[in-house]
């Protein structure tokens, strides 16, 4: 048994590439808890299994004493120097206790560590690899559905695809082979666990690299992605070369490159726009498929007000929102679209508003002038009103004097 163990470790560690001395090493941690648990001893042991023949053999660490209290524990100098003449008081002798039985005991154990150690390393190895993947687009085949998670199998393992990683409408059949995107991948008592999404951004922009070769090379650059999984996505794309077309490029000739990523999201809508440094470029080219008469930007703000053609603002807003709303996350600006005719009616709003102010004030002053007008005429009658009293008043005081004089 024990030459046959040996060689199996030497096969497993061709085939399995687990290292046969980590495989003895096990073997021998599990041989001393069956040995305490099989014989029922609790003294420290060791167990030695030789690497050439195979052959095992448990010793019991005993410290040397004069006087010897635990027989498991400590051995005497006299039957320390047995063993080794050269031992002394407080040192540890390794004395031999194999017993006779063991060797069924010892090949179980050995088999169930072995099975355990394949599989760990097994294990391991999934591991490594797929965490190494993460960020990547793997190709699985569909297998089952449990409580709305859908099982997909790897090759060497599952993935899980979780429902709030499912692309809404989507239907995912058994036996389906589908490409998803690896977004983690997690250490478990039961081995790996692979979480895979359909609905990541990152999954655009692996099916365009392996779709468009001037992506891959690193020749075309994809800059910003915007998408809503299931019904609309935009790309800005940026050529290093100015001889190559970016949009061209994904496009493909009569539009193969995307339309076979559009097949393998199962019909959602692609746009392909060029990307721009200029804000007002890249934010006009965003709204595709609208046209855009005028873009102004508030650079502080980061935020743009767009001028479209009155038949094209239901266009450059989309079903609900939507192309208004992908052309922000897009270019992260924050866009106001307004049509002509609204932009006029603002217009003239605005220099109504001004002029009547402008009147306003024309009118207050004005206003003002008459009121001081009016006050000075009435002052004016007052005062002519006084004057004529007076003098009256006199003349008559001037008769009375008169008067008394003609009659003395």
């Amino acid at each position: 048994m024990s030459a046959d163990l040996i060689h199996a470790l030497e096969q497993l560690e061709k085939e399995k590439g687990i290292d046969k001395e980590i495989l003895i090493e096990a073997i021998e941690a599990a041989l001393i808890s069956a040995y305490k648990r099989n014989f029922g001893s609790s003294q420290n042991v060791r167990v030695s299994i030789d690497r050439e023949s195979g052959e095992f053999k448990v010793y019991a660490l005993k410290k040397v004493t004069d006087t010897p209290k635990n027989i498991h524990s400590d051995i005497s100098i006299e039957e320390a120097k047995k063993v080794n003449a050269d031992l002394e008081e407080d040192d540890v002798v390794e004395v031999e206790v194999t017993p006779r039985k063991f060797g069924r005991i010892a090949a179980q154990t050995a088999k169930q560590v072995v099975v355990q150690r394949i599989r760990e390393a097994e294990r391991g190895i999934i591991f490594d690899e797929f965490s190494n993947k993460e960020g990547e687009i793997v190709t699985g085949i569909v297998q089952r559905t449990e409580r709305k998670n859908v099982i997909i199998d790897l090759g060497k393992a599952e993935a899980i695809l979780a429902p709030s990683e499912q692309v809404p409408g989507e239907e995912y059949k058994f036996n389906d082979r589908i490409k998803t995107y690896i977004i983690e991948v997690k250490k478990t008592t039961k081995g790996p666990q692979i979480m895979v999404s359909r609905t990541h951004p990152g999954l655009i922009k692996r099916l365009f690299e392996l779709e468009v070769p001037e992506i891959y090379e690193g020749i075309v650059e994809l800059k910003s992605i915007s998408r809503e999984p299931g019904s609309r996505t935009k790309i800005a794309v940026y050529s290093r070369d100015d001889n190559v077309d970016p949009v061209g490029a994904c496009v493909g000739q009569k539009g193969t490159r995307v339309q076979a990523i559009v097949d393998e999201l199962r019909g959602e809508k692609i746009d392909i726009i060029n990307w721009s440094s200029d804000p007002k470029e890249y934010i006009s080219s965003s709204l595709s498929p609208a046209k855009v008469i005028r873009v102004d930007v508030d650079e502080e703000e980061k935020s743009a007000k767009v001028t479209v053609p009155d038949f094209q603002l239901s266009l450059a807003i989309g079903k609900e929102g939507q192309n208004a709303r992908l052309a922000a996350k897009l270019t992260g600006w924050k866009i106001d679209i307004k049509s002509e005719s609204q932009l006029r009616a603002d217009i003239e709003q605005k220099f109504f508003n001004i002029n009547n102010s402008v009147y306003d004030e024309d009118f207050k002053e004005d206003d003002e002038e008459e009121n001081f007008e009016e006050n000075f005429e009435e002052i004016s009658e007052v005062e002519s009103k006084e004057d004529v009293d007076s003098e009256k008043d006199t003349e008559e005081n001037f008769e009375e004097d008169n008067m008394d004089e003609n009659i003395v």
